[in-house]
């Protein structure tokens, strides 16, 4: 019984995985591929302004200085964002990787408990034919 119950519990946690990773997956690809379309926003950014309670707390310097970097990284962002399109291929394997790691480590939690179990039914914890056999002995 408790064999079934750990197992169980094993392949609820693996289904739950294999969920969370195909939809990580499926929302990385779409980000990914959609990114390119993005491509053009980066000279927006220099246009962002502080919002107005933070304002008066930040030096004029400071947001001076910020508003030169962003438009410094403006032109390597745009280049990243147009190459993130041929990425999504590899995100797939990524995905595959990641889920099959996890996969392992859910089957190895499962062996070791199914081990334990053994371990704990040979030293009289479980109620089974050994069990009952030793009562009738004594």
């Amino acid at each position: 019984m408790f064999y079934a119950l750990s197992w169980f519990a094993v392949f609820s946690l693996l289904a739950l995985w294999s969920l969370a990773a195909w939809a990580l997956h499926v929302v990385a690809v779409w980000t990914v591929s959609n990114a390119g379309a993005l491509a053009g926003a980066t000279p927006g950014l220099g246009g962002i302004a502080l919002p107005d309670w933070l304002a008066p707390w930040v030096p004029a310097e400071l947001v001076q200085a910020m508003a030169q970097l962003v438009a410094g990284f403006g032109p390597v962002i745009d280049t990243m964002m147009q190459a993130l399109p041929a990425l999504s291929g590899g995100l797939t394997v990524l995905a595959w990787v990641v889920w099959a790691i996890g996969a392992a480590l859910l089957l190895l939690l499962g062996a070791v408990l199914h081990g334990l179990i053994a371990l704990w039914r040979r030293r009289g914890g479980g109620s089974g034919p050994a069990a009952g056999a030793s009562m009738a002995t004594g």
